[in-house]
């Protein structure tokens, strides 16, 4: 598993408008890059991005191989019922990583 780090209000009011903003430990390898041996580094990038808050999708990025290592992410969502916000990083190989976070909206 990544390190992720999430900041977001753990509480808001009803129609507010709230920044989510998260970052996540991935070396973001283009596959160009000479190793110590002189042989290409294989590829390995982070390719999409999702949020879903309470199920239904809020953000969504598509991620290329110019985007940097430990990429950081902001974006906005209106609070509209308490909750909870999936935070989804989908990458090659495999790689699958998902946050929960909850919400208190009152």
């Amino acid at each position: 598993m990544a390190r992720v780090l999430i900041q977001m209000p753990s509480r808001a009011r009803r129609g507010e408008v709230i920044e989510v903003r998260a970052t996540i430990a991935h070396p973001m390898e283009t596959g160009f890059r000479p190793g110590a041996d002189g042989r290409p580094v294989a590829r390995n990038i982070l390719q999409r991005f999702n949020c879903r808050y309470n199920g239904e999708l809020v953000f969504s990025v598509e991620l290329h191989p110019a985007i940097s290592a430990n990429p950081y992410l902001s974006f906005y969502t209106v609070a509209t019922d308490s909750g909870t916000l999936e935070l989804e990083w989908l990458g090659e190989n495999g790689f699958r990583q998902l946050e929960r976070r909850a919400l208190q909206v009152t």
